[in-house]
């Protein structure tokens, strides 16, 4: 089985590549550029294209976003603009994405689904999966980092190419 991409949708989102077994190999914080409408970031296609064309991988598990409650009209667009250049980047590529909500992935890694300590718990479960690899979460700023890669982990547990390990996770 070819490398598996994990994706975390959004202007703070970030792409993780992983072997089949679960194993980190790269990790990208998302390709962004200040060049959307009045300066918002937005995520720079081609940028994006290349990473993906570059991994080489056989499949994509992708965070399924939609709008957001109190979220206005323009932030909405953006952020689903983001998942269309992903999807489109994906598809151009030919690799095949499987979406997954954020309350089915968080279950799955045994993160509790909410709000309150969700992106703190998912750079403490990258770290204790991946502990040779603790930098990459090491800042606040990398939970976008954090759930990419275990984005990824959810999609393999769900798809049976790893198992939970001793603890079940």
């Amino acid at each position: 089985m070819k490398s598996i991409l994990g994706i975390d949708v959004g202007g703070r989102g970030a792409i993780a590549v992983l072997s089949p077994a679960g194993e980190l190999r790269e990790l990208f914080d998302m390709p962004v550029l200040a060049d959307g409408p009045a300066g918002r970031k937005a995520v720079n296609a081609p940028l994006l294209a290349s990473l993906v064309w570059k991994s080489h991988a056989g499949h994509a598990f992708v965070e399924f976003v939609g709008a957001r409650p109190g979220e206005g009209a323009v932030g909405a667009f953006a952020f689903g603009r983001a998942r269309g250049v992903i999807e489109g980047a994906l598809g151009a590529a030919g690799i095949p994405a499987t979406f997954l909500t954020p309350p089915t992935w968080k279950r799955a890694v045994g993160i509790a689904p909410g709000k309150v300590g969700a992106k703190d718990a998912a750079r403490s479960e990258a770290i204790r999966r991946w502990p040779d690899k603790a930098d990459l979460f090491a800042r606040v700023k990398d939970d976008g980092r954090a759930e990419a890669a275990l984005i990824a982990v959810a999609g393999l547990l769900r798809i049976g190419a790893i198992t939970g390990g001793e603890d079940g996770r």
